[in-house]
């Protein structure tokens, strides 16, 4: 009888499991998997790149708990959790997404159904990714926001439909443009009956999990391509510091209204309510977003990287 062909993510997957649960040095593994020490190497690189493996941190930092007990007492919030520093050049969303997870795995873990909700982006994506339990639950998940640019192409960050994919729950996705040409366009789909439906469920959610934009020139909306040039400087002009699902901001965290920001669809969450709303946001480029939208009450919890915090405190 004939050995079954082994795949690459096969091979790479036996690598990572021997490697971090097995506690093989690369050597080792080389040797059980017959192949070269660099082979060895490039497979178990290749199973955290491919989220084969995933590594969690259960060990907490004093360093960073502190951080985290300052960030609550400032800026009263429910919850907050800073993760350690990763490298400068390497995505912040690689270092709170797990944190994010775990988070998120706890409400999943609750006996009674619950609403979930979630914006879009780079680092919900990323936590999406490191999701690794499933539901109790049928909890119901909605969107806050859909990933349709005025073209008609969708970006990479859907994150209702990774989670409804990995988890099996029902899912009720923001069936609109992000942003439409008129204002009598923007009312047209509000007023359809299920988008109404996500609106309402959205109002209703148990916990929130969104991520936070920056309008600098690194602003995800203008880089995505869901608003222009000209718009992205009216919102700049205007004010604005950041956006959560859509929802625009001055450095006080206090909406802005302009002629953009009339034809953005997506749930407005509200300042200062009870039920949580988790900011999922490390870096640079979004901590004046990031103060802005914990100055504005936007959002109640927090998880970010010990740079980031240490910034926010200053």
């Amino acid at each position: 009888m004939t050995e079954p062909e082994i795949s690459p993510q096969d091979e790479a997957a036996r690598a990572g499991w021997l490697y971090y649960v097995g506690g093989l040095t690369q050597d080792q593994v080389a040797a059980e998997l017959g192949v070269s020490r660099q082979r060895a190497q490039r497979l178990v690189a290749k199973a955290m790149a491919d989220g084969l493996v995933h590594v969690r941190l259960e060990h907490k930092i004093s360093a960073c708990l502190d951080l985290e007990v300052a960030l609550s007492r400032r800026f009263a919030l429910k919850l907050a959790r800073v993760v350690p520093a990763l490298p400068a050049g390497v995505d912040t969303a690689r270092g709170t997404a797990p944190a994010a997870a775990q988070l998120l795995e706890r409400y999943l873990a609750q006996p009674e159904p619950l609403i979930i909700a979630f914006g879009t982006g780079r680092s919900l994506s990323a936590m999406a990714a490191e999701v690794i339990r499933t539901p109790l639950a049928a909890h119901r998940i909605v969107s806050l926001i859909s990933n349709i640019a005025p073209d008609g192409s969708a970006s990479f960050y859907d994150v209702i439909l990774r989670m409804a994919d990995k988890l099996q729950l029902p899912h009720y996705p923001m069936l609109v443009p992000v942003i439409t040409d008129t204002i009598a366009e923007r009312a047209l789909f509000n007023a359809l009956r299920p988008v109404q439906a996500v609106m309402e469920l959205a109002a209703r959610a148990d916990v929130t999990f969104v991520g936070i934009g920056q309008l600098n020139d690194e602003a995800p909306l203008f880089k995505d391509g869901f608003i222009t040039r000209a718009q992205h400087a009216e919102l700049q002009a205007a004010g604005a510091v950041g956006e959560i699902v859509g929802g625009i901001f001055d450095a006080e965290g206090r909406y802005i209204d302009t002629e953009t920001t009339r034809l953005i669809g997506s749930f407005r969450i509200p300042a200062e309510r009870e039920q949580p709303v988790i900011g999922i946001a490390a870096g640079l480029s979004k901590q004046a977003a990031i103060r802005a939208a914990l100055r504005g009450r936007l959002i109640n919890g927090l998880v970010t990287d010990e740079s980031t915090a240490r910034a926010l405190l200053a």
